[in-house]
């Protein structure tokens, strides 16, 4: 607006719609003081709004916590989000939660909210954590009855990205005598698209093994072992963990040692094989009465260290 031929860089007085005033006024706060408090509530309209006083400091802050925080609960809207405002770090975090996690988030109210080019692009990745190609026929069937007048219609351009040729010849059977499909009055092309869907690769889920994890302290080494096949695989990383829990959504964690009095939270990143920064921890102090060992557990959802508190 300012930096262009548009009219508001000749005037003296700019009227700025759709700014809100509490973001306003933190951007401020944040010009003066240099600080910038960012939270879950306000990063959204924060974004916003620095995104429109073209703040880039501010938008990359708020960008890179919004990736930080992409959980079950808020990866579709923080999905939608970013690709209204082409944030391709937290577009990129979204995907590969939604990915790993989509069983769960195609059962939620938050996915039938995604427009028909979102629900398509999450549905066409090879990373789709899926055991079956019905996993994914059913959430479109889920999706589209949600608001059955107003999708049936974009069914023809869904149904190429699912993958029939994966099915088995009974699950195939099943679908063109869906309702959805043997009603539809396009239904002969309909059936056309389901049969070419050929030669598709397979979903990373159909593919995955179960593995069980193993680690000493003091060691970068970690084996993976196979109990299907009996295997071992050794692998090397660059943190030490002291202690690590698996939970119920799939993901590793790690503390490793930072200091004697702070740990960092590790978690291990599934597509790229890496692992993530996530916060340090806080050990307690040596002259409490508690036992020296380190642990790392899961409660009711909820990430928790032994007598310690995670800070970012």
């Amino acid at each position: 607006m300012f930096t262009s031929d548009m009219a508001e860089s000749r005037q003296k007085t700019v009227v700025l719609q759709g700014l809100d005033a509490g973001m306003f006024g933190e951007i401020l706060s944040y010009i003066y003081s240099g600080t910038l408090r960012v939270s879950l509530d306000k990063v959204q309209p924060l974004y916003q709004a620095a995104d429109l006083l073209q703040l880039d400091y501010v938008r990359d802050t708020c960008s890179s916590y919004l990736a930080m925080n992409v959980e079950r609960c808020t990866c579709v809207d923080l999905y939608k989000f970013a690709n209204v405002f082409s944030v391709d770090i937290v577009k990129k975090a979204c995907l590969q939660f939604i990915q790993r996690s989509f069983v769960e988030v195609a059962s939620s109210e938050e996915f039938y909210s995604l427009s028909v080019n979102q629900l398509t692009e999450i549905i066409s990745h090879d990373e789709l954590d899926v055991k079956e190609e019905t996993t994914v026929w059913e959430a479109v069937v889920r999706w589209v009855q949600h608001s059955r007048e107003d999708r049936l219609h974009h069914l023809p351009n869904i149904l190429p990205h699912i993958r029939f040729n994966l099915l088995t010849p009974y699950n195939m059977v099943a679908i063109l005598d869906h309702p959805l499909i043997s009603e539809d009055p396009g239904r002969s092309a309909i059936r056309n698209v389901v049969k070419e869907t050929s030669n598709m690769k397979r979903r990373v889920g159909m593919d995955t093994l179960e593995m069980a994890l193993l680690f000493t302290e003091s060691t970068k080494e970690m084996l993976w072992m196979n109990p299907g096949q009996g295997k071992y695989i050794r692998c090397h990383y660059d943190i030490c963990p002291v202690a690590g829990t698996v939970t119920t959504d799939n993901d590793i964690y790690f503390l490793a040692r930072e200091s004697s009095q702070k740990h960092a939270l590790f978690k291990y990143n599934h597509i790229k094989n890496n692992w993530e920064r996530k916060s340090s921890v806080c050990m307690v102090d040596p002259s409490d009465h508690y036992p020296p060992s380190d642990y790392l557990m899961e409660i009711d959802g909820q990430l928790l260290p032994h007598c310690d508190i995670i800070t970012a």
